[in-house]
């Protein structure tokens, strides 16, 4: 799995591609709380899953708890691009409920204007 954690203003994006699954849910979780620490000023984060062909119950909660470490700061979380192998986890356990989900990365980004 390739993790890209990157700021443009005060929007903030996680770039993922490969199998989100528990072999990479820690490294998800540590990559993802390094770079938070040293960005204050995100108001939104993108996840854009575009380049995620598969997803387990472990990569769902990892999702699940950067958007509550991220809901302490009131920040909203966005994910973005879901192919169908995620979304149907999404689905399956009724996550889809509580993550704002957008079929492209640019439509997140306009949601967070």
């Amino acid at each position: 799995m390739e993790i890209k954690c990157e700021t443009k203003e005060d929007l903030g994006f996680i770039r993922l591609s490969g199998a989100l699954t528990a072999g990479v849910a820690d490294r998800l979780r540590e990559q993802f709380s390094n770079w938070y620490a040293e960005e204050e000023n995100v108001s939104n984060l993108i996840v854009d899953m575009s380049g995620v062909e598969s997803m387990d119950s472990s990569g769902l909660g990892a999702l699940i708890g950067i958007m509550k470490k991220l809901a302490e700061k009131d920040v909203e979380m966005k994910l973005a691009a879901l192919q169908d192998k995620p979304r149907l986890v999404l689905e399956i356990t009724r996550a889809y409920k509580i993550f704002d989900i957008f079929d492209t990365v640019e439509e997140a980004e306009g949601a967070c204007a």
